[in-house]
């Protein structure tokens, strides 16, 4: 998760554009012959669009961006720490 990919995706696409990425890349990701090092960045890719939904969201919800960025920082490290 990188927070500087997370915003500039967030503030430079709308939420149909992101959730078409994660599809595309979803769906590469089954594909039975990318190498693991290939299914990492997906993975890392895949992370970045998700927390640009959620930090989008929580902004549609009345949050200012920084506190959205922030909260959402959080509660990931929050769940690698668990």
């Amino acid at each position: 998760m990188k927070l500087p990919v997370i915003k500039h995706l967030q503030r430079n696409n709308s939420t149909e554009q992101i959730e078409n990425c994660i599809d595309v890349l979803e769906s590469f990701s089954e594909y039975k012959r990318i190498s693991d090092e290939e299914l990492d960045v997906v993975g890392e890719l895949i992370t970045n669009l998700c927390g640009a939904m959620e930090v989008n969201q929580m902004i549609k919800d009345g949050m200012p961006e920084r506190d959205a960025a922030n909260a959402f920082s959080k509660k990931v490290i929050g769940s690698i720490d668990r």
